[in-house]
């Protein structure tokens, strides 16, 4: 794999960012297209398939999100204690969790500075990653 920075450190899942998110929509656009051209006999029929697309869609986003979520979590607890070890002290309770997603990148050397600027500054996560000089991968988030 190649060696993580910030111009390519965003990554996807093919099958769920290309494939079933859009063939979800379209499946979602077809029944909207079958309830419209629907007889009175299979209006209802034709509504819960609506229903359905939309329940699918829905289960997708909450997977998605519910997965970041944990993750987020994960990554705050990870951070805050690499901050300790470094620094002796926890991370600023000022920091956001966006903000301690971008510091995730940072090397040792430049994470306790960082993490003092990001506060001070209230810079954005894209800022913290932009100036983080020595790039620490992270493999496993998508």
């Amino acid at each position: 794999m190649n060696s993580q920075n910030y111009k390519n450190h965003a990554r996807f899942s093919p099958v769920y960012h290309f494939f079933a998110i859009p063939l979800s929509l379209i499946v979602l656009i077809g029944t909207i297209v079958n309830v419209v051209k629907s007889s009175e006999q299979n209006f209802y029929s034709a509504t819960l398939l609506v229903m359905v697309a939309l329940l699918l869609i829905l289960a997708m986003l909450f997977a998605r999100t519910f997965a970041l979520k944990a993750q987020d979590r994960a990554i705050r607890a990870e951070e805050n204690l690499k901050h300790f070890v470094l620094s002796g002290k926890p991370l600023d309770s000022n920091l956001t969790t966006r903000q301690i997603i971008g510091l995730r990148f940072a090397s040792d050397e430049e994470f306790p500075d960082l993490a003092k600027k990001a506060v001070a500054d209230k810079l954005s996560e894209k800022e913290i990653k932009k100036l983080v000089k020595n790039w620490r991968g992270d493999y496993y988030r998508i």
